[in-house]
Parts: C-alpha cells; sequence; structure tokens
C-alpha cells in the first residue's frame, strides 16, 4: 500500500469521530503536504522527510487545542 494511502487509513482510523472528508491528491516531484482547514499541518518538502508513524495524527490533535 502506498504510504500516502496508509496514512489516509490510520488518520481516519484514529481520528474516525471528527474527520468528515479526507482527500488524497495525486502530485509529482515527491511533494507531499497535509491541509486541515486550509491550514498546513504537515510539508515533506518543507522537512525533507517523510512523517513518522503518527505524527501528522499529533499534529491534527494539536490544532484542537490552538
Amino acid at each position: 500500500m502506498p504510504r500516502a494511502a496508509r496514512l489516509a487509513a490510520n488518520v481516519l482510523d484514529a481520528l474516525k469521530n471528527e474527520v468528515a472528508e479526507f482527500t488524497l491528491i495525486p502530485s509529482t516531484g515527491g511533494v507531499f503536504e497535509v491541509t486541515v482547514n486550509g491550514r498546513l499541518v504537515y510539508s515533506k518538502k518543507a522537512t525533507g522527510r517523510h512523517a513518522e508513524e503518527g505524527e501528522i495524527e499529533k499534529k491534527i490533535l494539536a490544532l484542537r487545542s490552538s
């Protein structure tokens, strides 16, 4: 399973009662970004690495308290 699809499954599993919609948009050049309500949560281009296991979910949950 591609990494993005695996991430989508993890996010939906962890946040199933809070996520109304989740869209994967194919791109090229190694770009991988996660946005929530228009806010950039994670960017592989900015960090130079793939997200670690659970990292995206933690960042999304952190948005709730900010």
